[in-house]
């Protein structure tokens, strides 16, 4: 595997940013310039290009306030090296330093053999891609406070690692980072609810995934960055990220069941900014790539969508376009495929009923629903399946002296509850 040149970093925010071309990027920093107040700034795309090579030139004074101000990074997180130094020296261009900043920053790794690089034998990198896939595993049944710290101390240990080693072990390790990073961004996303902080993490994880030169990781990352600014409602932010995706995503001859996903992910967007006419009509077509196949097989870290899933995703968006029954059949058939490993997808799932049955008047129906998802939580807690048992529960707001709404609140509300869902 062909290891990718230049900085990694600055292509990650650039792409992260919504900017999919340096010419892009270069209208932007220009426009920006002159919001800013800074006159006469003109960047043009061969500066980008030079930003984004092996060894970029440190960027003019105003270049520097232009680029900080619009990728909301530091220059150093951005891959540029001061040429005075950390030391007041010129630092040797071939160097690469893993730099902090808010998490663990992966940076461009130090060339072995080159710098006092110390090299880890080849075994090093099935062994750290064994704990990722451990870690993967884990996701599904593990509380996400428990995990969170263990995947975030593996990355800090991968971040280590990658200096010491060469190819093709150095790609391994780099993927493998990228998955990690990648599952500790979904925690922090779906379980803990920090999309700031998710948007970091994930930048990193695009950052390992851009080392490692693999673009069908960076095309789940970056679908999965779409889900924060589609869930805020900023539709053009969503909708760029996904464009990024899919262009990676043809690059690297995705399976039919990853562009199903990637359908999937850009109707859920286009839902919560109230499209919900695209989004089925997003979602059909998912549909038909699925049905139609493809020979490309799926990468093994994907363990987060099925058919049964896509169902799901349905379901909701029926549930908020006001297409009860349709909603109602849908989330019942998804409900009838889910495996007993997608626990946390269960919960959702049941949130969804309740709200169909709150709206169709049927608050007794809602509250056995939203029952079922309390009991499911009570064995693996999920964030966003909280989130829909909370949002049924306001919608029952009408029916609050009812028995059933009663003993919701009872169980909505017991001290191991309660003290959950305020302590996260």
């Amino acid at each position: 595997m062909s290891r990718p040149t230049g900085n990694i970093r600055l292509k990650a925010a650039r792409v992260a940013a919504g900017f999919n071309s340096q010419q892009d990027l270069a209208d932007a920093l220009t426009e920006h310039a002159q919001s800013m107040g800074i006159r006469g700034l003109s960047v043009g795309v061969r500066q980008v290009r030079r930003w984004e090579s092996g060894n970029p030139p440190w960027p003019q004074p105003d270049c520097q306030r232009v680029l900080v101000h619009l990728l909301g990074q530091s220059l150093e997180a951005l891959g540029f090296a001061p040429p005075w130094g950390s030391n007041g020296t010129r630092p040797d261009p071939v160097r690469r330093t893993l730099v902090a900043g808010g998490a663990m920053s992966l940076g461009r790794a130090v060339t072995p053999g080159r710098g006092g690089a110390t090299f880890q034998p080849a075994t090093v990198g099935t062994d750290f891609q064994a704990v990722t896939r451990s870690h993967r595993r884990l996701y599904w049944s593990v509380a996400p406070t428990a995990l969170h710290p263990a995947v975030l101390a593996h990355a800090t240990l991968g971040c280590a690692l990658l200096p010491e080693t060469a190819s093709p072990t150095r790609a391994v390790i780099a993927a493998a980072l990228a998955e990690t990073y990648l599952l500790a961004g979904r925690i922090e996303f779906f379980d803990m609810r920090e999309p700031s902080l998710a948007h970091e993490t994930l930048l990193l994880a695009l950052q390992a995934a851009g080392e490692a030169d693999d673009p069908m990781l960076g095309s789940a990352i970056i679908a999965h960055m779409a889900f924060i600014p589609g869930w805020a409602g900023d539709r053009d932010a969503a909708l760029d990220r996904m464009i990024a995706a899919r262009t990676y995503a043809r690059r690297a001859a995705a399976s039919a069941e990853f562009l199903a996903w990637l359908g999937a992910v850009e109707a859920e967007c286009e839902t919560r900014c109230g499209d919900t006419r695209t989004a089925l009509h997003l979602i059909g077509h998912a549909e038909d790539v699925l049905k139609d196949g493809n020979e490309h097989p799926s990468p093994e870290w994907m363990d987060w969508f099925s058919p049964a899933r896509l169902a799901a995703f349905k379901g909701n968006t029926h549930l908020l376009a006001g297409h009860l029954p349709q909603a109602r059949e849908a989330l019942l058939g998804a409900l009838e495929a889910l495996t007993p490993g997608e626990a946390k997808q269960r919960t959702v799932v049941y949130g969804d009923l309740a709200a169909v049955e709150v709206a169709a008047g049927n608050p007794e129906d809602a509250c056995a629903y939203a029952g079922k998802a309390l009991d499911q939580l009570a064995i693996t807690w999920y964030a966003t399946g909280m989130d829909r048992v909370r949002e049924v529960r306001r919608a029952l707001t009408s029916h609050q002296h009812e028995r059933c709404v009663r003993d919701l609140d009872d169980r909505l509300y017991d001290w191991s509850t309660t003290v959950s869902a305020l302590s996260r």
